[in-house]
């Protein structure tokens, strides 16, 4: 007995034993107060108040939770539905892509070998133009060559003339051309 009574006055040399102050250290009293206030709104409140508190926090809580689960889900449904939409509207356009692309080849090599035959007709042209040109400016140097002879054979011709006809050719010419006229004259009466 020696024993338990020692140790109810040990208890006495304590310094904080026997007084009743305030703790002040916020972090060491803070989870000793909430049992207590927990422990105090279960025995007093019988259970009720503060079951019915804290079920009704926790079940507003699940509620958000669930709503969230649930938005979550919506939207999850709602963007994997647009990542197929985006997936099919991709494979559509990577098909026109590849249609285009083959198209543009065809048109290309058909624009190629357009060019290629407009080219071949021009070139065909062009030459049967220098071919005109060419006839065009021989005939052309040919009728200059034929009209610079006859102007030098006609001023040969009318110096020979010249040279050969005296007075007296002269009028012989003209008394025959005047015969010739006079029986011109009496053919025609």
């Amino acid at each position: 007995m020696k024993n338990v009574t020692d140790s109810f006055v040990s208890l006495g040399r304590w310094p904080s034993a026997g007084s009743f102050g305030f703790n002040i250290d916020i972090f060491s009293t803070n989870l000793i107060n909430l049992s207590v206030v927990l422990v105090v709104l279960i025995f007093f409140g019988k259970g009720v108040c503060a079951g019915c508190l804290l079920s009704d926090l926790l079940d507003n809580r699940k509620q958000r939770i669930l709503n969230t689960i649930r938005n979550s889900e919506e939207l999850q449904g709602g963007a994997i539905e647009q990542l197929e939409k985006a997936r099919a509207r991709l494979r559509k356009v990577e098909k026109e892509a590849d249609q285009f692309r083959v198209n543009g080849y065809s048109e290309i090599e058909r624009e190629k070998w357009n060019l290629i035959n407009s080219t071949y007709k021009t070139l065909e042209q062009l030459e049967n133009y220098k071919n005109e040109t060419i006839q065009f400016e021989q005939q052309r140097a040919i009728n200059q060559v034929r009209q610079r002879v006859f102007q030098q054979a006609l001023r040969r011709a009318l110096g020979i003339l010249n040279s050969c006809l005296n007075n007296e050719l002269h009028l012989r010419t003209i008394s025959a051309n005047i015969g010739m006229l006079g029986s011109m004259k009496e053919i025609t009466d």
